[in-house]
């Protein structure tokens, strides 16, 4: 069973942003996802996908990658921190 609870980490704990069903002792497994990223838009609408994409192709053609910018290793692009 999958319940969705809001909740706020500080001082070392997790704190629920409204009350949650579960007992004393209840052990839970917690999959964080970080409210103050960027979401991309929920678009439903095909007209609207296909002026989004059509804005980020025209972006991407005036702003091209010079021919003798550097290239990455892939190394370079996967760099682990």
């Amino acid at each position: 069973m999958v319940d969705i609870v809001k909740a706020v980490f500080e001082h070392g704990a997790f704190t629920p942003e409204s009350p949650c069903d579960l007992p004393e002792g209840a052990r839970v497994v917690l999959a964080i996802e970080r409210a103050d990223y960027a979401r991309p838009p929920e678009v439903k609408s095909p007209e609207e996908r296909k002026r989004i994409l059509q804005a980020v192709v025209e972006r991407m053609q005036a702003n091209p990658v010079s021919s003798d910018s550097p290239r990455f290793t892939r190394d370079e692009l996967h760099e682990r921190r």
